[in-house]
């Protein structure tokens, strides 16, 4: 089982600057919440509760203002500083000590997933002993993205950065599930060409060992990269189109831990009480 996870929220956030450059691009609001939420509930649904953010250096403090320590939710939150970008793989050797020999999970702190049977499908990949799992998703356009290459069994063959000819339409996206052999892997990568460890490599480790195994999105769900400004609003008009219809919230951390049990209601009363008057607060009120 997975019990620990790492939210890898650094970066610099280039492609959405000059708005980066004063905020993280994890603290930005999507809709009526900071993008750093989303990612967490993800995490939460899949029953992680210590879980470990990589942040960028001088930022933790902005960080700590919304997500104190984790009590409020029932679960654990650790912080790390990272002095620059080195790829993904390096959340792991930032983390070392925190995965303490254990398998775990990794999101992007810039994905947002969404869909209906997205919950059952976490707790399935939690479940992961041995090797690695990715969650892939169509796409329309593949050449944009780490591609997944199957056979008719389903199986990874293939693993191609923005392939300029056609191979799949299956993305890989940025969730990940890895056994406790994660950071001896990572420490075995070397840079790539722009100075980064590459997940690719890491990944293809895993394949090589025939331990990488595939999750999918269904046809009803959503993933998105909130990377460009385009992205961004698109992920804001869905979160939107979607709450405003149901009269549901996606990603309210409190309403998962109170499903969950982790929390009681004067966790609640706690939390209307630290968000002030505003909308999210009303909802809160609404599920006690």
């Amino acid at each position: 089982m997975i019990r620990k996870g790492i939210i890898l929220a650094g970066g610099m956030g280039t492609r959405m600057s000059p708005l980066t450059k004063a905020v993280n691009k994890q603290l930005l609001p999507i809709y009526d919440k900071p993008l750093i939420f989303y990612p967490l509930s993800i995490l939460m649904l899949c029953n992680i509760k210590d879980i470990l953010i990589i942040v960028n250096k001088g930022q933790l403090s902005q960080y700590k203002k919304i997500l104190p320590n984790g009590k409020n939710l029932g679960i654990k939150l650790t912080y790390i500083e990272q002095d620059k970008p080195r790829g993904l793989p390096d959340a792991f050797l930032l983390g070392e000590k925190f995965i303490n020999n254990k398998n775990v999970a990794l999101i992007l702190g810039d994905n947002f997933f969404y869909g209906q049977n997205l919950t059952k499908n976490l707790s399935t990949n939690t479940r992961l002993k041995n090797g690695a799992r990715v969650l892939l998703h169509r796409v329309f356009k593949p050449e944009l993205f780490g591609v997944a290459k199957l056979n008719n069994n389903n199986k990874i063959i293939k693993i191609v950065e923005k392939p300029k000819n056609f191979i799949s339409n299956f993305a890989i996206t940025g969730l990940y599930f890895f056994d406790k052999n994660v950071v001896n892997y990572s420490k075995k990568l070397k840079y790539s060409k722009r100075g980064e460890l590459e997940i690719v490599d890491l990944l293809n480790i895993y394949k090589k060992k025939n331990l990488l195994s595939a999750d999918f999105i269904g046809r009803g769900g959503a993933w998105l990269d909130t990377g460009t400004m385009d992205d961004y609003y698109k992920t804001i008009s869905f979160v939107s189109a979607i709450e405003n219809r149901q009269g549901l919230k996606i990603a309210c951390l409190e309403e998962i831990a109170f499903n969950k049990k982790w929390i009681k209601k004067k966790h609640i009363y706690d939390a209307i009480k630290f968000y002030g008057n505003c909308d999210y607060s009303k909802y809160l009120k609404k599920i006690i």
